[in-house]
């Protein structure tokens, strides 16, 4: 059996504004070309379907779409809802979906597989759905369930004891952070934080593959537990970070191989750091005019509207940041002080600029500049 790996398509997430429906869109039509030219058998997308507990119209329907697609390749689908899924609002339709297309949100089917036969048998498919420790606790009234790591030892375990009656090859599918991974940072949302805390590797063990999602990068924990990651980049943190899918196949003795296979990426993210001047000017940042740009400029001081200035350059820039190549120590006065003892307007002023631009004063043409203001401003007010 051939089976496809992915997750967190987060359907109606912005990128720094900007709406990603329309490059998730063809990402995904890729993604069902590779379903087809591959002869998978079998696609399982590991939560986070929405980025939203309320997505709009649009999401959904670019996720119905899609799944039929999907299924119209002749592959059965799998879908289980993650943390950022309201898993009622992604489960509501569940029933009205063609035959072969699954969406698995309920926690009290966890123990019960769908099962797939192929030429070599039966092949157990066991969805889990984001489980919140406080709300489903009263599921199982006889086990404590505090952290995501008891929660989903529990719902293996349920897995693990139908599995022990049934037999054959099996897959099982979560959504949570697991020991041993690498997170992006300022991505997964609600892992550290208070959020998802993290399920031990052990846990998982039992069935032949183990199909993750929450993770945007792709892991590679073990042989049999894997991420798949985001199949379009979220942030510039994950910009250098492959996008794609899984595929996996299971033969008579089970997990028999493992593969990567890339998704195209509608544009690239990079990060560009010199001056101002050299960003807007320098020959060596041609070639990224189409790319979604982060920009650290290095000058000593800020300057005045960047991003209009290199919008005009990258227009898909999204993200200005000052970051100046020379920190000036801190001489550990305070701004109160430095008003003190400023014993002139001139002074003063310069020492507005020393704290609001990382304690660089104001150069020998601003003083200049600022000299005629004020003595300008004084005269007027003689005059008056």
């Amino acid at each position: 059996m051939r089976i496809l790996h992915t997750s967190d398509w987060h359907i109606g997430r912005t990128f720094h504004g900007h709406s990603t429906l329309e490059a998730l869109g063809g990402v995904l039509a890729a993604l069902t070309e590779q379903v087809r030219e591959q002869r998978v058998d079998l696609v399982i997308v590991a939560g986070d379907v929405f980025d939203s507990a309320t997505p709009a119209a649009a999401a959904y329907t670019l996720l119905t779409d899609t799944l039929v697609a999907l299924r119209d390749t002749g592959a059965r689908v799998v879908v289980t809802s993650g943390n950022h899924d309201s898993a009622a609002r992604l489960g509501f339709q569940a029933k009205l979906l063609r035959d072969g297309i699954h969406v698995l949100t309920d926690p009290l089917s966890v123990g019960t597989p769908l099962t797939i036969d192929d030429a070599d048998g039966p092949v157990h498919v066991y969805g889990i759905p984001f489980l919140e420790p406080s709300l489903v606790r009263h599921l199982w009234p006889d086990v404590e369930l505090r952290s995501q790591a008891q929660t989903l030892t529990h719902a293996m375990d349920l897995i693990r004891a139908d599995l022990a009656g049934r037999g054959g090859r099996s897959v099982a599918v979560a959504h949570c952070f697991a020991a041993g991974v690498e997170p992006t940072p300022h991505l997964e949302r609600d892992i550290q934080q208070g959020g998802l805390d993290v399920v031990p590797l052990g846990a998982f063990d039992g069935p032949d593959y183990i199909a993750l999602g929450h993770i945007h990068g792709r892991q590679h924990l073990t042989d049999r537990v894997r991420y798949a990651g985001a199949p379009l980049h979220y942030s510039f943190g994950e910009g250098d970070k492959p996008r794609g899918s899984w595929i996996v196949e299971l033969d008579a003795g089970g997990l028999a191989s493992v593969q990567w296979l890339e998704l195209p990426v509608p544009r690239r993210l990079v990060t560009l750091e010199g001056t101002l001047d050299e960003l807007l000017t320098d020959p060596r940042f041609d070639d990224m005019r189409d790319a979604w740009v982060s920009a650290r400029y290095t000058d000593a001081a800020p300057q005045p509207d960047p991003m209009r200035r290199l919008q005009a350059r990258f227009p898909h820039c999204a993200m200005v940041a000052h970051a100046p190549s020379v920190v000036h120590a801190d001489d550990g006065r305070s701004y109160a002080a430095r008003v003190r003892e400023a014993r002139d307007d001139l002074a003063l002023v310069d020492a507005f600029l020393r704290h609001v631009r990382n304690g660089v004063g104001a150069g020998e043409g601003e003083r200049d500049l600022l000299r005629d203001v004020i003595d300008d401003q004084v005269a007027a007010e003689v005059r008056g």
